[in-house]
């Protein structure tokens, strides 16, 4: 609709075209589901392409955040492990330390 395609709608609903489908979508299937008109066509193809690429640039920086993420988690776990020998290592030399008393 907000392409000023209304006529085919009411198709596309009687067909269960939801978003998953409708990228799905190539020319013959759009002129499959009664979309004669090439111009048509061209607009969904053009639209479809633009939303392909939207979703691919979201699905990438998803990618690279969650890569951020488990870094960030690998480095804290190399903190806290550092942090625990060394606590390890100073109750060690503390507990020779009493001992040789």
């Amino acid at each position: 609709m907000s392409l000023n395609l209304e006529q085919y709608v009411s198709e596309f609903s009687a067909q269960n075209i939801n978003g998953e489908h409708l990228l799905q979508l190539d020319g013959s299937k759009l002129k499959a589901l009664g979309m004669t008109s090439s111009q048509d066509r061209a607009i969904v193809k053009r639209k479809l392409k633009e939303m392909k690429a939207s979703l691919e640039k979201a699905r990438k920086a998803h990618e690279k955040m969650e890569k951020q993420r488990e870094k960030l988690r690998k480095k804290e776990q190399e903190q806290l492990q550092r942090r625990s020998r060394k606590t390890d290592k100073c109750s060690s030399d503390a507990t020779e330390g009493t001992t040789e008393q």
